[in-house]
């Protein structure tokens, strides 16, 4: 499953980076760098879009008329 970009939130916490993609906040996971934790964003997702963590809250969009 190829990933699109995606935003993320993330800071940092004396040595550790955290964060967490935007439309799943309920998620978050963390690096020793921002690219460590860029790399653990992307396995999460894939975990997240597979269906192997059940019970996955998003974040939407509701329009109104």
């Amino acid at each position: 499953m190829a990933m699109s970009a995606m935003r993320y939130v993330y800071w940092q916490d004396g040595e550790c980076w955290i964060g967490y993609l935007e439309e799943f906040p309920d998620y978050e996971t963390q690096g020793s760098t921002k690219s460590d934790l860029e790399e653990h964003l992307r396995d999460l997702y894939k975990d997240l879009a597979n269906g192997a963590i059940p019970n996955v809250r998003r974040v939407g969009v509701l329009e109104s008329a």
